[in-house]
């Protein structure tokens, strides 16, 4: 399976880079495009699993969602009154609501599910576009990017080989203690390494190690996360999209949780920069 893997990052690592690059319209349209995939392979998990949602609010209020928390960061930006996101916040639980009165079915979990899945999926997925907006955007994305990567791949060779003790049986079986600890420290002295090749006169080291320990736990936690959705519903990859790697969530569920604990850590490091 190594081979597919290899050639899947060949093709998808410089489309993601470029995408980076550009910025704006054209990351903003990429990451839409990403997040509306994994919000698809979130209700595939479930219908596989035979888990009840509601598709159609988790598509409709899942983008908006997603565009809410965009441009809520953009109306702060500009020195607006943001209530965008709360409105959304309230008008996705009252659609939801809303939708089990007229088509009840099992309704708290269905509901459960599908609230879940919106707030895991597009809000969170959104703040990678909040990320790049930032001042230095494109380099503290290349950096969350990157360090996630090495520390998915460290995790990966370093657990195959000296693996033995297991992280989290139930969860994912195949995770090891020695595979979580070298991501761990690949995603940090990956961060570390980026940010004085690209920004040395952005943070001091230890700024930069704090995000790689970010990434490094957050990033492991939120597969772990993607995982229980997973083994609960008796599937083995979100969908097959994605030669050797499954699907799109598969590949992107480091970033669930992490976006947008990463974009408050950005915005605490900036504040202490000050």
């Amino acid at each position: 399976m190594l081979l597919p893997r290899v050639l899947t990052a060949v093709v998808g690592i410089p489309v993601v880079i470029g995408a980076i690059h550009l910025g704006g319209l054209v990351y903003a349209v990429f990451m839409a495009g990403i997040t509306l995939l994994c919000l698809y392979e979130y209700g595939l998990i479930l219908w596989l699993g035979g888990k009840p949602v509601q598709r159609v609010p988790l598509a409709v209020l899942g983008a908006a969602m997603w565009l809410a928390a965009v441009l809520s960061r953009q109306s702060c930006a500009a020195g607006m009154p943001d209530g965008i996101l709360p409105m959304a916040v309230t008008f996705t639980v009252f659609g939801v609501a809303l939708w089990e009165l007229l088509f009840p079915g099992r309704s708290l979990e269905r509901m459960a599910l599908t609230l879940f899945g919106i707030f895991f999926v597009p809000w969170t997925l959104a703040y990678m576009v909040n990320i790049r907006e930032l001042p230095l955007g494109e380099y503290y994305t290349v950096m969350l990017f990157v360090s996630v990567w090495v520390g998915d791949t460290a995790a990966y060779f370093a657990g195959k080989r000296w693996g033995k003790a297991k992280l989290l049986e139930a969860v994912s079986p195949k995770k090891t203690w020695v595979g979580a600890i070298a991501g761990f420290i690949g995603a940090v002295i990956t961060t570390i390494a980026l940010k004085n090749m690209l920004i040395p006169q952005s943070m001091g080291g230890l700024e930069a190690a704090f995000l790689g320990a970010v990434a490094g736990v957050a990033g492991q936690a939120s597969d772990l996360a993607e995982s229980v959705l997973k083994r609960s519903s008796g599937v083995k990859d979100s969908s097959a999209l994605l030669p050797g790697h499954g699907g799109v969530l598969d590949r992107f569920d480091s970033y669930l949780l992490l976006a947008p604990l990463y974009y408050f850590a950005l915005l605490g490091v900036s504040t202490l920069n000050r």
